[in-house]
């Protein structure tokens, strides 16, 4: 069985997550879970390419953007790797995400885990002025977008002509630092998605899915690189989670309540599905992540909630949930 690796969201807004509502002391508390991340040995910290909360009605609440949030985090850890979960292909143009991307990956010393899908948040795209098209023309430009930034991570000079993107002669300096190129991680659940997949991710994220879901799109997957003529096994899958442990059922309960307490919209998009949360104990949450195990599943992005009532749970997860699963 492979070794287990964890990455982790970062407190960014998208769940009423901060414990406070100045706006400094709300990166603060972001940043002090990103610092007692690395220093628990979780592998990766990840932020959510939005502009707005999603939770109930509200999309009132605060709300980092992506890359500047993760500049930030990136000047402040030396190992925690850094990435999105994913980065909206709409919101940029691909070479100025090659841009990004190659500048973030040097800041950081390369330790950019690049994330991206081909965007969904129709109320966002609206309300910032940007065009929603329909799905297969946002898969088409998540497919071009890749290939010019693959292209402008690895040339001197990039042209490309498509569809729905073209650059001329553009240069994108300085390169990444790793080498070939910082992981390319597509998120998303479409099945027209898994052709993009196919082609250019090392890393496939499916987000709250089930193990069932997820068995399922491995398997498209699989034919869907038959197709392309590449080896499924180049491709690496992982799933995003979101996770509310406690030390004991008692402690369960109280974060619950507190969660509740709080702000009773989000406990109840959050809690409604038991098959959406992996909720409980350790040894509880620990079961319910081995059936991810059991289907090939090595690699988890955790959301956890309830972390503005105690950092407690980092360790609690890290200390007894990964361990059972080694």
């Amino acid at each position: 069985m492979k070794s287990i690796r964890v990455g982790l969201t970062l407190p960014q807004g998208w769940l009423d997550e901060f414990p406070t509502r100045n706006p400094y002391q709300q990166f603060l508390f972001s940043k002090s879970v990103a610092l007692k991340a690395e220093k628990l040995g979780y592998y990766a910290g990840y932020v959510y390419d939005h502009f707005i909360p999603y939770y109930g009605n509200n999309t009132n609440g605060p709300f980092f953007e992506a890359y500047t949030l993760l500049s930030a985090i990136a000047s402040v850890t030396s190992r925690l790797r850094i990435g999105q979960v994913v980065t909206c292909n709409s919101y940029r143009h691909p070479s100025l995400l090659a841009k990004m991307t190659s500048t973030l990956d040097a800041i950081s010393a390369g330790r950019l885990e690049f994330g991206i899908g081909a965007g969904w948040f129709e109320h966002e795209y609206v309300s910032y002025g940007y065009k929603f098209d329909n799905a297969m023309s946002r898969i088409e430009q998540l497919d071009e977008s890749l290939t010019i930034i693959k292209k402008m991570w690895k040339n001197e000079k990039s042209s490309f002509r498509g569809r729905h993107y073209s650059i001329k002669n553009a240069v994108c300096s300085p390169k990444p630092v790793q080498s070939p190129h910082p992981p390319v991680m597509v998120g998303g659940a479409g099945n027209r998605l898994m052709e993009v997949v196919a082609r250019h991710a090392t890393r496939y994220n499916h987000p709250f899915g089930t193990p069932e879901t997820l068995e399922e799109k491995i398997n498209l997957l699989k034919a869907k690189c038959k197709l392309a003529k590449r080896e499924h096994g180049e491709i690496e899958n992982s799933v995003l989670l979101r996770v509310l442990v406690g030390k004991d059922g008692d402690d369960v309960k109280q974060i619950i309540s507190t969660l509740k307490k709080k702000n009773e919209s989000i406990s109840d998009f959050v809690l409604r599905s038991r098959d959406s949360i992996a909720l409980g104990t350790p040894d509880e949450v620990a079961e319910y992540l081995k059936r991810y195990q059991k289907i090939g599943i090595s690699y988890f992005i955790v959301n956890f909630v309830g972390l503005s009532r105690s950092l407690d749970m980092l360790s609690t997860f890290s200390r007894k949930v990964i361990t059972a699963l080694k």
